[in-house]
């Protein structure tokens, strides 16, 4: 456990917001947003569903004075891959976006990539281990 510093909260807090606005959307209007961005309602909609679990957790952690460590690795990890693996996909052919679409992946990629330096610096200024 570690006593987590102002920024890491705070960064957490707005990776869960951000996450959380996503999540709805994908869920509740898969469908329409597929249709406006050019991308397969079925990715969107799942997408939608982990972004639910993971608001939670990042949420719950940004809540938190002190949090697991190795949780908070693990966030700022999957945050850096999943930037990197947005870029994969618009690279990769196996979706094609439209212009929009491409924009809202490429944003959403430098979002997670802020979130994920944000939360990075967070931890570095956080307090070592806390009891339990």
């Amino acid at each position: 456990m570690i006593h987590s510093s102002q920024l890491l909260r705070r960064a957490l807090l707005a990776d869960a917001v951000f996450s959380g606005v996503s999540a709805i959307a994908m869920v509740l209007d898969a469908g329409a947003l597929a249709s406006l961005l050019g991308l397969p309602e079925a990715l969107l909609r799942e997408t939608g569903l982990f972004l639910v679990a993971y608001t939670a957790l990042v949420g719950w952690l940004g809540s938190r004075t002190s949090a697991p460590k190795a949780v908070v690795m693990l966030v700022v990890v999957g945050n850096a891959v999943w930037t990197l693996a947005s870029i994969a996909l618009l690279l990769s052919g196996a979706v094609t976006p439209n212009l929009l679409g491409t924009i809202v992946i490429l944003a959403q990629a430098i979002a997670t990539g802020v979130f994920a330096e944000l939360q990075y610096v967070g931890l570095r200024r956080s307090e070592g281990v806390v009891a339990a």
